[in-house]
């Protein structure tokens, strides 16, 4: 298993605990996710994080629960195995960005079972740090889809759904 994680800073020698920006309502006996963690996302994943790190986005795949309709009507005839959505105001941001992908040792993390998340409560130094400059081909490298939309507030709907919907940086969304 791979961990990574996406940054704007090329020169991070070790990463530290620290709470997370804006807390979140967490179940009983998950409170602790709101408190000093080092955040990671596992390979299958990390189309999520192949974004500036305020580029509000919304990623989609299929769930072994989603059905024909749900499929058809926001997928459409995509071959990709997730779709990547970002407003179109975002893209001159995005194409012209530069990711820092530090690839983290697993033993100290605990996966959440949540779209690929894996946490540490324990400073982590990484293995090794490799430079993305191409974002939106790094996404076609993971079998993402780039949708350039005016806005995501039309799907909003698809939390609705059978299929898998990840939201990031959406109060950066024009009109969220």
């Amino acid at each position: 298993m791979r961990l990574f994680h996406f940054s704007e800073d090329p020169g991070i020698a070790r990463f530290e605990p620290r709470p997370v920006r804006t807390p979140s309502a967490r179940p009983p006996g998950r409170e602790w996710l709101n408190g000093p963690l080092v955040w990671a996302i596992d390979e299958p994943h990390q189309a999520m994080y192949l974004f500036p790190r305020d580029c509000p986005r919304i990623l989609l795949w299929p769930t072994a629960a989603t059905t024909p309709q749900d499929r058809a009507a926001w997928w459409g005839e995509s071959a990709a195995r997730m779709l990547a959505h970002v407003e179109q105001r975002w893209l001159e941001v995005l194409t012209s960005a530069r990711l820092y992908r530090y690839e983290l040792p697993p033993d100290s993390f605990d996966c959440l079972d949540d779209a690929g998340m894996w946490v540490s409560r324990e400073p982590v130094t990484p293995f090794s740090v490799e430079e993305i400059a191409d974002l939106p081909a790094a996404l076609a490298a993971c079998d993402a889809e780039l949708r350039v939309v005016d806005s995501l507030t039309p799907l909003r709907g698809v939390w609705d759904t059978t299929l898998h919907a990840s939201g990031i940086r959406l109060r950066n969304a024009a009109g969220w």
